[in-house]
């Protein structure tokens, strides 16, 4: 007997539907449904451990993974089978972990597996902008402790016209992309790229995005009061000590007030703070501290935190004595490595980048081949994040989610300003040498200087900022050029990129509810009073992109042929191209196209690079009926001479004997002998040899004896024979 199934839709308004179904499939995970719109169908689960994890936060796993079968495609690779997350997949696990996470308890720390798997794909629909739904979903089915239903969706605007959920192909055309995260009455994430949009054209679309979340947000609950709401299940609360916390806030929040209104560096305020924690903790004794050291440090980092919240709010100072628009003090440098295509350094405060850009040919461009994408990037930006950067020592276990976040975000700031025309496969590798804030803001506007410095002709500079706030309900205070500790201790961490012109790439965590638009359209004018004071600063190590790549860096030149000639170029078991690439010392890469062939030639020589265009002159040269050509004699026969066009070398031709001379010539040497360079005319191919014509003697004039002859040809001249 099948189980019985409860169902809910969710009209886009335009034909389009989402459905979210339960009761069917993974009945024994705390909560199951599957979201489907079109083909496109997502199995979430969410699971939860009944008893407390042994650590102070919420272990919360959130995986997303799309399977091949789900577009009746094999996995690449050897085992045929899929393996660890991709990039793109990464991502999408992060934009729905930065929506829940702070929806949980504080105080519910169980391990929590939330797993989106992509079953069933459509071309028509993208299935990320489903993750967030799906999730909430589960959870919202679930006995889990979780605040509220959200939702996620993207938004698009094309032409003009703002759309909710649009397929990949209408995204092709958009202008504006963004992903939305909200609950009912309020915005927790956006992020995404535009082509310079203004800040007013962000906000709309973020409305817009949150109208339709409203709608998935009705539809989970009406879901979850069919099926009859499990009540919230037990776990044990965290403990309270009130006296404790009015004791330790009496001695911190006065003490930790002074050190943040002072103003100092990172270490001097980390070691001041840690001194009025280490006299708190002295005043009690070894038995005290054995039963109390764990309410003692919550409860300073709780008035510590009150303490630098207010210093901001009420004296407008911050933590390192800057004003609430400020930024923070700003050196940069190009071209500081000598060997690397391009590189800078950017230095904002206590935060470094220093960033590197290699070219090369369309065979280094980033594969990307999942189920419901194949292409390549030809522009790709990495970002590494080291303990280092932080005065930390910890193991190093591959590239992070963060790393992969925080890399993405300063790709698809730069993307947009990429030249059209760049002939180059371009990676931009950002180290992280310093970090106390915005490391990938830092990250953009290295990118940015380094491009410039690789001679990338880069449309316009791009620069970035990351936003804060810190507010009380009543009073707030918009923050520019964020500190790590005010990303940790403030209420919205907003990263925004662009030019002088507009806005080319965000990302939002807001982590308080009902951020009023007002506010978020303040930080956005606010943040491009700092970008563009950024800019300036950028610029007085460089303006504009260098005319020409570095002399040590590969030139690039790309040349269409004709696709008959490709096997030509190539030649038997690759030998041509071979010899071609190891005597020009030269990379080239040949990509069919429409029954063309491109051909990139790599190097750092351009002789070398002259030698190949030479020698793809010479294999696709047809000469053009009616043309003079010089030629060179290079093998002499009894019955004519072979020359080469000089213009194409190994091209050959028969000049025949006959059209040496207008007279009777005997032997071949009697006109021309190897080595000679001489005109030739070009008269096509002879219908009876079936072999290119050429001649000497059509570029002179016709001697008065032959125009006899052809007279008496033509009259029947009986005497003909005599003379």
């Amino acid at each position: 007997m099948k189980p019985k199934t409860f169902k809910e839709i969710i009209d886009l308004g335009d034909g389009r539907e989402i459905s979210i179904e339960t009761g069917k499939l993974a009945k024994q995970a705390d909560g199951s449904v599957v979201v489907q719109m079109g083909k496109t169908m997502l199995l979430c689960t969410v699971v939860s451990a009944k008893e407390q994890s042994d650590v102070d936060f919420l272990p919360l796993t959130v995986d997303y993974r799309e399977k091949f079968a789900a577009a009746g495609r094999y996995p690449g690779g050897f085992f045929k089978r899929e393996a660890r997350p991709s990039n793109e997949e990464i991502l999408v696990m992060r934009l729905v972990d930065r929506c829940l996470r702070p929806l949980f308890p504080d105080d519910y720390h169980a391990e929590t597996q939330v797993m989106i798997q992509l079953m069933s794909h459509d071309e028509e629909v993208m299935p990320d902008a489903l993750a967030g739904l799906a999730a909430s979903a589960a959870i919202q089915l679930s006995d889990i402790p979780f605040e509220h239903a959200i939702s996620e969706v993207r938004v698009a605007r094309i032409d003009g016209e703002y759309i909710v959920n649009p397929s990949r192909e209408q995204l092709e055309g958009a202008d504006l992309d963004i992903m939305v995260g909200a609950s009912m009455d309020s915005v927790t994430m956006v992020e995404g790229e535009m082509d310079e949009c203004t800040e007013e054209d962000l906000v709309e679309a973020i409305k817009v995005a949150h109208d339709a979340i409203k709608k998935q947000c009705e539809a989970q609950l009406r879901l979850a009061e069919a099926v009859g709401k499990k009540p919230v299940r037990d776990y044990a609360k965290r403990e309270e000590n009130k006296e404790i916390e009015a004791a330790v806030r009496e001695k911190a929040y006065q003490a930790c007030y002074d050190i943040a209104k002072k103003g100092s560096t990172k270490q001097e305020r980390t070691e001041a703070f840690a001194a009025v924690k280490e006299s708190i903790l002295e005043s009690y004794s070894e038995e005290e501290l054995e039963e109390n050291k764990h309410f003692i440090s919550r409860y300073f980092n709780n008035a510590m935190s009150d303490a630098v919240r207010d210093v901001v709010l009420k004296e407008g100072t911050r933590l390192d004595g800057r004003k609430t628009n400020e930024i923070r003090n700003i050196w940069t440098e190009v071209d500081y490595l000598p060997s690397t295509h391009g590189s800078s350094i950017f230095t904002r405060g206590e935060t470094q980048a220093l960033a590197t850009v290699t070219l090369g040919t369309s065979r280094e461009s980033n594969v990307i081949d999942l189920p419901t994408l194949q292409s390549e990037e030809n522009f790709y930006l990495h970002y590494n994040f080291p303990p280092f950067s932080t005065g930390e020592a910890r193991p190093l276990r591959g590239t992070s989610r963060r790393e992969i976040g925080h890399g993405n975000l300063a790709q698809r700031a730069l993307k947009k300003m990429m030249p059209e025309d760049c002939p180059y496969t371009v990676r931009v590798v950002c180290e992280i040498l310093e970090s106390n804030g915005s490391s990938s803001m830092a990250s953009v506007c290295s990118g940015s200087m380094a491009l410039f410095d690789a001679g990338i002709q880069l449309k316009k500079p791009v620069s970035g900022i990351a936003m804060g706030l810190i507010t009380d309900g009543k009073d707030f205070a918009v923050l520019s050029d964020i500190l790590g500790d005010e990303d940790h201790l403030g209420d919205m961490d907003f990263k925004i990129t662009g030019t002088e012109d507009g806005i080319t790439a965000c990302q939002m965590d807001i982590k308080i509810k009902g951020l009023s638009y007002e506010i978020l359209t303040k930080a956005l004018h606010q943040a491009k009073d700092g970008r563009i004071h950024i800019l300036g600063k950028m610029a007085e190590s460089i303006t504009e992109p260098k005319e020409n790549v570095k002399a040590h860096a590969p030139k690039i030149v790309t040349r269409t042929i004709p696709g008959d000639y490709i096997g030509a170029l190539i030649g038997p078991g690759g030998k041509n191209i071979q010899e071609l690439q190891k005597t020009t010392d030269t990379t080239i890469v040949i990509n069919e196209e429409d029954d063309m062939g491109v051909v990139e030639i790599l190097g750092t020589s351009q002789e070398g690079i002259d030698k190949v265009l030479k020698k793809l002159d010479s294999l696709t040269f047809e000469p053009e009926k009616g043309s003079i050509y010089e030629v060179k004699v290079i093998k002499l026969l009894d019955f004519g001479a072979v020359v080469e066009y000089t213009e194409a070398p190994g091209n050959e031709v028969l000049l025949h004997i006959s059209e040496l001379a207008w007279e009777r010539t005997e032997n071949v040497t009697d006109v021309v002998s190897l080595g000679d360079v001489i005109d030739i005319k070009y008269f096509g191919v002879d219908p009876k040899t079936k072999k290119d014509k050429v001649s000497l003697k059509a570029l002179s004039p016709k001697p008065d004896f032959v125009k006899r002859n052809n007279n008496n040809k033509g009259g029947g001249n009986r005497n003909h024979k005599k003379d």
